[in-house]
């Protein structure tokens, strides 16, 4: 298979995986993207990278975009060339916003862009190279298909459902200035769980997925009070009154398989999520953090507040699309 494309561009954005309870399933793309551009070329390989991990990653073949993107060209046996790369790089490093997922999924969609056939690399490739490269799918089902995602691996295949999150999704990211390395985080974790536990995230992980694909936020949505003939508002005899979206989402969010163990991994995290949640928001540990990500809109005071005390909050949203070609024959095209 020949490259058709000599200079191309994709741009991937950031998510946040376990979203409380789905813990390496649920996950979310945020509107906060890198930007890279590839020229194939004759001569050896180089790297510049601009913002978020500039001087730190590697300007080499060792660079993870680099790496992601000549296993995509292996996999669809083009041949190997030259890369002169540029990264505009916006996703926080080691700080549980995807960066590693976004990192191999841009190299996989740049060897797409190469090859510039669209009957390779499709999002089902992408999904499965990208979850081997990764070790979990949580991170790179989002950033292949946008919205949020619920996904799996079964006997080494992976697989992903796409959700189109209501208007109460309305993301806030509390950004430290310091990194969590996602080994440690896991390392934190027991190697068992207690049964009520695993009940109790399993009865929640199937409301979240429920409230992002819409449920619960608008009448006729939910269907409560069976043989009372009232669907959705719960207003008919017999039926109990339903809660809130803001209710339901907080219920929603609860966890008990991992991020009380991080604690003492990610104190200051903890201590924010705990802080949000009594302020009577839908607050969650954002992967293996150590950044907090509220599911819905956060008050200015306590914007400033939390800007006060040292996070850097970005107001976000939902990223539809995953990850995307700007430049080359496949440009505007999806997976």
């Amino acid at each position: 298979m020949q490259l058709r494309d000599d200079f191309v561009a994709v741009s991937v954005p950031a998510t946040s995986a376990n979203l409380g309870p789905g813990f390496d399933s649920v996950g979310l793309a945020l509107g906060l993207h890198d930007d890279v551009s590839v020229h194939a070329t004759t001569g050896r390989t180089s790297v510049v990278v601009e913002g978020e991990g500039a001087g730190h990653v590697p300007e080499d073949e060792d660079n993870l975009v680099v790496r992601s993107l000549r296993l995509g060209l292996d996999r669809v046996g083009a041949p190997q060339v030259g890369i002169r790369m540029h990264c505009t790089n916006r996703i926080p490093h080691g700080r549980g916003l995807g960066s590693s997922a976004s990192a191999i999924i841009a190299g996989l969609a740049l060897a797409r862009a190469l090859v510039g056939d669209p009957e390779v690399l499709g999002a089902d490739e992408l999904l499965e190279i990208g979850t081997d490269v990764e070790g979990h799918p949580d991170n790179v089902a989002p950033a292949v298909l946008g919205g949020a995602t619920v996904a799996w691996c079964e006997r080494g295949r992976s697989g992903a459902l796409r959700l189109d999150p209501p208007a109460i999704i309305s993301p806030v990211a509390f950004v430290p200035d310091f990194e969590l390395a996602t080994s440690a985080a896991r390392a934190a974790l027991p190697s068992r769980v207690d049964h009520h536990d695993a009940a109790y995230n399993a009865s929640r992980a199937a409301l979240l997925a429920a409230l992002l694909a819409g449920a619960g936020t608008g009448a006729g949505s939910l269907s409560l009070g069976a043989g009372s003939g009232a669907e959705g508002t719960g207003t008919g005899a017999g039926s109990p009154a339903l809660p809130d979206a803001h209710a339901l989402l907080m219920e929603a969010t609860r966890d008990r398989l991992h991020q009380e163990y991080r604690r003492s991994a990610m104190p200051q995290s903890l201590a924010l999520v705990d802080w949000l949640r009594d302020a009577g928001l839908a607050a969650v540990v954002s992967g293996a953090g150590p950044t907090v990500l509220s599911l819905e809109t956060v008050p200015e005071t306590v914007l400033v507040q939390a800007r006060q005390a040292g996070w850097a909050v970005h107001r976000l949203d939902v990223d539809p699309h995953g990850v995307r070609q700007t430049r080359g024959r496949l440009a505007g095209s999806r997976g």
